[in-house]
């Protein structure tokens, strides 16, 4: 996970970014479709990181607490990850 927060950190900062500059276009009247674009755009990115942090998650936490015996409660994440990813 070490290296791998440092790439989703460096992501989230690209992705603050992009709202910044999405704010900006709004604010100066940009033109609607080149708006649209980069929500689509910060949209993607953050399905991005979700996918890396539930990747993460799903290899390591959920792998442990099946190994430890643990299974109503990774079979209850597993379930939640499926829920929220379907939103």
């Amino acid at each position: 996970m070490h290296t791998n927060k440092f790439k989703l950190i460096r992501r989230l900062k690209i992705l603050e970014g992009q709202v910044r500059g999405l704010q900006n276009m709004v604010e100066k009247d940009s033109y609607c479709i080149d708006i649209i674009t980069q929500t689509s755009a910060i949209k993607q990115g953050l399905s991005n990181v979700e996918d890396a942090l539930l990747e993460g998650h799903l290899g390591h936490c959920v792998v442990n607490q099946i190994k430890s015996g643990q299974t109503d409660k990774a079979t209850k994440e597993i379930l939640k990850v499926y829920q929220l990813k379907r939103k």
